[in-house]
């Protein structure tokens, strides 16, 4: 039976599977929200499932959580082009996202909707882009491996040949991890951010900063504790100095920024980017931050009819899980529950997994057994 709709607010994807954990919160025209995970976790996780929940009832739109391939597994392991692909043919089957959607995004979650805000060829329009502890500019290590020589060794392995076309084919932060002292191979050989951030000279491309730069509001979070990403200034697009590792250069004094090769500086001169930071580790915004700063950019100035958010869309060749929550008892919970609690541990699922390490253990001769007992 038809839904009428008299009036709209934007819906909202949640997160991607992508690397470092990823997610997109979609809040659509009709404000049912799509939710996508990131590396090393899934739809099904209690942390992903929560914060959902928490997003849907703040801002009164049901959720969804749409993975990306194989879950964590692909996460890790699926290029983020291939990624960024995916999710916008899933895009552009959504047909109530035709009027505009939001995207709220995790960490790496937010170069796969930049991905889709940029290269997605006929795909609705973004209206808002909402991002948390998103590597932007990049990041200077590899993800969290642990401590011990196997860590060591495995950690100096990734960096020597990260820019390889094996890596780069197989490990998905490969195509965002820029080292300051090898820029030019970065240019040359790193598949993904260069291409997202117009950074190769003679290859930038109109379209992309056109696309991007037609959001109404671009919300960077940045976690004051962040030590996943390195440096932490990169959720505003702040970034090392081609050659160094030192200082780290304000979003304004980056050149992406000055000669605006994204369309950064023009939103930022028309007032629509907003630089936020918050307490906390990777990802561990509070309620009370939440609703200040991610919140109010998903809801829109008219409402949506009540019947809609009972609404149910069956997406072709997408792995859905509908949150449903009772928004009383929710509304109960948020009273026990302290604000200034994070809602996610962010840094948890960039621990390498065990197929990752076993393999790196081949390539260097050593388990993270033996590490141990040589110790």
């Amino acid at each position: 039976m038809p839904v009428v709709i008299r009036n709209f607010h934007p819906l909202n994807i949640l997160g991607i599977f992508g690397t470092l954990i990823a997610w997109l919160y979609l809040n659509s025209v009709f404000g049912l929200p799509y939710l996508m995970a990131g590396i090393g976790d899934q739809c099904s996780n209690r942390g992903v499932k929560k914060f959902t929940q928490q997003l849907s009832s703040f801002s009164g739109a049901e959720g969804y959580c749409v993975e990306v391939g194989n879950g964590s597994w692909d996460s890790w392991f699926e290029p983020l082009k291939e990624q960024a692909e995916i999710v916008c043919e899933k895009v552009k089957q959504m047909k109530e996202l035709k009027e505009g959607y939001n995207i709220v995004g995790l960490s790496q979650g937010n170069l796969i909707g930049r991905g889709v805000v940029e290269f997605c060829e006929g795909g609705p329009p973004v209206k808002n882009f909402i991002s948390l502890a998103g590597p932007h500019a990049g990041t200077a290590s590899v993800p969290l491996c642990g401590s011990g020589i196997f860590c060591v060794l495995a950690d100096t392995l990734i960096k020597g040949e990260v820019y390889s076309s094996y890596i780069q084919e197989h490990l998905a932060p490969s195509g965002y991890l820029k080292l300051p002292n090898a820029i030019p191979d970065y240019l040359e050989n790193c598949r993904f951010l260069p291409v997202l951030n117009n950074e190769i000279p003679d290859k930038r491309n109109s379209t992309y900063k056109e696309r991007f730069s037609s959001l109404q509001n671009l919300v960077l979070i940045m976690f004051e504790h962040d030590t996943v990403l390195i440096p932490k200034e990169t959720s505003w697009f702040g970034y090392y100095p081609d050659g160094y590792f030192k200082p780290v250069l304000p979003p304004q004094s980056t050149e992406l920024y000055i000669e605006d090769w994204i369309g950064l500086r023009t939103l930022d001169e028309a007032g629509k980017v907003h630089f936020i930071s918050v307490p906390g580790n990777h990802l561990g915004i509070s309620q009370e931050d939440m609703k200040k700063h991610v919140v109010p950019y998903l809801k829109d100035h008219i409402f949506v009819q009540d019947s809609i958010n009972k609404a149910r869309f069956r997406l072709r060749g997408v792995n859905q899980k509908v949150i449903q929550s009772n928004m009383m008892e929710q509304s109960q919970k948020e009273e026990v529950e302290p604000s200034s609690s994070p809602l996610l541990d962010g840094s948890l699922p960039y621990w390498w997994p065990i197929p990752f390490k076993t393999f790196l253990g081949e390539l260097i001769g050593i388990n993270e057994e033996e590490s141990i007992q040589r110790k």
